[in-house]
């Protein structure tokens, strides 16, 4: 009796587990750009604990259902986060337009006959002023590249309160999306290369999903400050476990 009890739950067990994962379908999508094509970067399902490879054209196929969360990431484009919906999952082809990055400067127009009349003439007597700081005004070092630990080092705070009210001028922009962009950030600016290629042996292009997935963790929001950054380290170090057992799909090469 009990034998038959033990092969019954056993049974239902495993009928629960297929059916869970019966639920999860292959998606087909595209990620799109109207000014470039994508035909490289990672998409990850958080929920399924599987990523892929978007290849040629910018498509991909990766297990999912409504309600999972997909993480596209790319050294060409912006990276991005999505929630399924039904009517995403039941499409032939989903596709998700990303924004690429951009890197260009903008254009400087500098007229040939523009002058500085303050210099006309001898400059002798510029040269020769003295100055000297007091208690009321410090020089300050504008050119070093901050480590966040120096007086005048980079207001985060100051930068994803910026940050916030540009994306906010979209309504289509989450709360979840900002915080996302501050922890990714945050952490390039205070870690170097070599961190995440040797201490966390990842590769270049896994730089940035990898931060999108520790962000995806509501734990990461608590590492935004300079005294934090051994317990960051620690957090990272933990998740870049979890990150390396995450299942590669067979498409990917």
């Amino acid at each position: 009796m009990k034998n038959s009890l033990r092969v019954l739950v056993l049974c239902l067990f495993c009928q629960i587990s297929f059916g869970q994962n019966s639920t999860r379908k292959s998606l087909h999508g595209q990620v799109t750009n109207k000014s470039l094509a994508i035909e490289s970067g990672y998409v990850m399902n958080i929920n399924a604990n599987v990523r892929t490879f978007i290849g040629s054209g910018g498509l991909f196929d990766i297990m999912a259902k409504p309600k999972d969360t997909l993480l596209f990431t790319g050294m060409a484009f912006q990276s991005k986060k999505i929630v399924l919906t039904e009517s995403d999952c039941a499409q032939i082809l989903f596709t998700i337009p990303l924004d690429l990055v951009n890197n260009q400067l903008k254009e400087v127009l500098v007229h040939k006959d523009l002058q500085d009349k303050t210099l006309a003439g001898s400059s002798q007597k510029i040269v020769d002023m003295q100055f000297e700081d007091d208690q009321q005004s410090t020089a300050k070092n504008t050119v070093m590249y901050s480590d966040q630990t120096i007086k005048y080092g980079t207001d985060f705070v100051r930068i994803f309160k910026d940050v916030k009210k540009l994306l906010r001028k979209n309504d289509d922009v989450q709360e979840e999306v900002i915080s996302d962009i501050a922890f990714t950030a945050y952490a390039k600016d205070n870690f170097t290369p070599d961190f995440f290629n040797k201490t966390l042996n990842l590769k270049d292009d896994e730089i940035e999903l990898f931060l999108m997935y520790c962000s995806n963790d509501p734990e990461s929001k608590r590492y935004l400050k300079p005294d934090d950054k051994f317990q960051l380290i620690d957090f990272m170090i933990n998740k870049n476990k979890d990150f390396k057992n995450i299942t590669v799909s067979k498409n990917e090469k």
